[in-house]
């Protein structure tokens, strides 16, 4: 059974996050890091600091789509609060 995955990327750089879909987490952070995505190319080097897996690809789809609103916005950095602040604090 192949999985979905929500991820999170902190950008060590910028220190905002990146939120994507993909069935392999480590391939696709390993893309951002080598500057294979246009989008994050600049924003360079990420941590992966959250995923969740499903087992459908719309389910994944709808939850990434979320975390992309305001409201997902807000949700992830209180989900996420100490993470956070701990990567900003070892700046």
């Amino acid at each position: 059974m192949e999985f979905h995955y929500v991820y999170v990327l902190y950008s060590q750089k910028d220190n905002k996050l990146y939120i994507g879909y993909s069935t392999d987490v480590y391939r696709r952070l390993d893309e951002h890091n080598a500057g294979e995505n246009t989008s994050t190319k600049y924003r360079r080097p990420f941590k992966l600091i959250f995923f969740e897996a499903y087992m459908f690809r719309e389910d994944a789809i709808r939850r990434e789509q979320y975390f992309k609103t305001s409201k997902g916005k807000r949700a992830l950095k209180l989900m996420l609060k100490n993470t956070l602040e701990k990567l900003i604090s070892e700046k």
